[in-house]
């Protein structure tokens, strides 16, 4: 008779080909995950002020239009455009952590200080993210590989944080349109 299977032991299983590479990589992954997120918000504020340039040149060429002012309007409009498209690619060179984009981030943000108070929190935040040795881990070489090899590493945002994000859209909002209702 053959020796008795228990059906309760606990499985087992061959385990072979075990590489500390992956490993590694996602401990890498996993310490840097939450800056790395913060690195690539920046990406996201430069989408929103690259629209905002775009779409602001467009109303003031209109604008300019039926109100029918002189040729400096349309030379500023086309400034403008022409800057909310370079920071529009800016912001995907940051969003696919670009070592070029860093820099151009870090000289943005340098200039960015001397709008006070906001402009000086905000590009201070800016360059803290980028200047820290995590921020300079991340726009290394080898990083976007560290990404490719841990796709299921995600950074879980709080539902705090999401629920300021909306208040904040909402007050926004809010704000402009009792400025368009007002004036």
């Amino acid at each position: 008779m053959s020796a008795a299977i228990n059906p309760y032991a606990p499985p087992k299983a061959q385990v072979g080909d075990v590489t500390t590479a992956g490993s590694e990589a996602e401990a890498v992954r996993r310490e840097h995950i939450k800056h790395e997120t913060s690195i690539r918000s920046i990406g996201l504020l430069y989408y929103f002020s690259g629209g905002m340039f775009c779409i602001g040149s467009v109303v003031l060429l209109v604008a300019s239009f039926n109100i029918s002012l002189e040729l400096p309007v349309a030379i500023v409009c086309s400034i403008y455009l022409v800057l909310g498209i370079l920071v529009l690619f800016l912001a995907r060179g940051i969003r696919d952590l670009r070592p070029w984009a860093r820099k151009t981030s870090l000289v943005l943000s340098g200039i960015g200080l001397l709008g006070f108070p906001v402009g000086t929190l905000v590009n201070g935040y800016i360059l803290y993210l980028l200047l820290s040795k995590q921020g300079k881990r991340i726009f290394e070489a080898d990083y976007p590989d560290i990404v490719a090899a841990t796709p299921d590493v995600k950074y879980r945002t709080s539902v705090v944080v999401w629920v300021a994000v909306a208040i904040l859209i909402l007050a926004v909002v809010a704000a402009i349109v009792m400025r368009v209702v007002k004036g």
